[in-house]
């Protein structure tokens, strides 16, 4: 731990082990346990700075993969660093941009160096190595940058399972190696897929390296949610009991409500910003429908009890409008709701572990909230994966046809990559 960086473990529940945290950074500190809104291209979608701080966000996260093609981590880092360019003042995670590769299964090939992989702006080849990744975070300026891993698309062999997981083991290394800011944590991260022999193997080698924190990878790439709870528990625990753990990708409510009582303090994802945009809250109930019939007419908030901007100025019946009409205030209304209640359940939880009563509090919200239909999920993230083909052809044709972006003047920084235009 850098003297950059500090956590504490402030309350640890005596039953579940679920710990109520301080993590000091270089912009600020984070009382966990707490989810993190993603920002994917420095924006939380439809939300200002002012919002997220309003809302209670502590710290968000960037994506690594879309920021080096467009704008470009040189671009980013001449205008002031990421917490410049988006004038967030608080602490920022970037991942490594390892799971977009992951996600890109038509259109990219992985190799012991690094991945080459097909941009889905406009199909240029790309590159990001252990290397590259590390610089790229280091220019971006985030509080905490991610080790380059691989990850594996389930179902998978346990032999190639373990060959990915060796591989991010030798990739750590490298980004290791890289990195080179003392104001930035790197943490790494365990994979082993859903094979607790590799888990294990992964969290015994990673907290070898005396990180200031570490992450869990590959818990939302197709696993069941009995499978993720089953690798949290067992990883978690195996882990420094004195830094932040973060379990990435992973953001339903009854996810991080387990995911805590798992010994986890850090969570990110998509998930309640993009269901808002498709007219879904989260409430203490589970998830609700904006356009429902049966709420047209309903006069009030969003949930009772809720403090959030939304609910304490607008009805139900006055969202379901918005989304029925399709217009853009209903996306960011409903994103305020979502991540305020995300924001609050991360205060509740860390209430409940500082008054000793975590076991009791998580069995009372677990056994009143409605979580959503994990086959419903499965199809719809297949469907997502198999976009990706039916786009392939569009890819190979901009590839050939694509005109170089004038304002890009930076020499690439990976000397044998194909194309020197990663902007739009």
């Amino acid at each position: 731990m850098t003297a950059s960086f500090r956590f504490t473990v402030e309350a640890t529940d005596p039953e579940t082990g679920a710990r109520a945290g301080r993590f000091e950074t270089p912009h600020g500190t984070i009382l966990t346990p707490t989810f993190m809104p993603v920002g994917t291209q420095a924006t939380v979608k439809s939300l200002t700075p002012d919002d997220l701080t309003a809302l209670g966000a502590q710290i968000i996260l960037s994506n690594t993969y879309h920021l080096f093609l467009r704008p470009g981590h040189e671009r980013i880092a001449r205008l002031g660093g990421l917490h410049g360019f988006m004038q967030w003042k608080g602490p920022i995670l970037t991942d490594s941009g390892g799971f977009q590769v992951f996600s890109l299964a038509h259109l990219r090939q992985i190799t012991e160096d690094g991945v080459t992989f097909r941009s889905h702006i406009d199909g240029s080849t790309q590159r990001l190595t252990p290397e590259i990744a590390t610089h790229v975070q280091e220019a971006l300026g985030a509080d905490i940058a991610m080790a380059f891993d691989h990850c594996v698309e389930l179902p998978a062999t346990h032999e190639t399972t373990k060959d990915a997981m060796e591989r991010t083991h030798r990739w750590l290394e490298r980004c290791l190696d890289a990195h080179t800011r003392p104001d930035q944590a790197l943490f790494p991260i365990v994979q082993g897929g859903i094979y607790d022999d590799l888990r294990i193997e992964s969290a015994e080698t990673i907290r070898k390296y005396d990180a200031p924190g570490y992450a869990i990878g590959g818990v939302s790439v197709g696993e069941t949610k009995a499978d993720a709870h089953r690798i949290t528990a067992l990883v978690a625990p195996r882990l420094p009991a004195d830094r932040p753990r973060y379990l990435m990708g992973v953001g339903s409510p009854e996810d991080l409500v387990n995911g805590v009582a798992g010994g986890v303090d850090l969570f990110d994802c998509v998930l309640p910003t993009r269901i808002a945009r498709n007219g879904t809250i989260l409430t203490d109930a589970g998830r609700v429908t904006l356009t429902r019939g049966g709420l047209k007419d309903s006069d009030t908030p969003l949930e009772d009890g809720c403090d959030c901007y939304t609910c304490q100025h607008f009805s139900t019946a006055y969202l379901h409008h918005l989304f029925k009409a399709e217009e853009l205030l209903g996306y960011r209304l409903a994103t305020i709701h979502n991540l305020r209640y995300m924001a609050r359940l991360g205060t509740r939880m860390r209430a409940a572990i500082i008054a000793g009563q975590y076991g009791s509090w998580s069995r009372e919200f677990l056994a009143t909230y409605r979580p959503a239909d994990e086959s419903v999920a499965q199809e719809q993230r297949t469907k997502r994966l198999a976009s990706w083909q039916s786009v392939r052809s569009t890819l190979d044709a901009a590839a050939v046809n694509r005109v170089p972006d004038p304002m890009h003047t930076e020499e690439p920084l990976n000397k044998d990559k194909d194309d020197d235009g990663r902007d739009d």
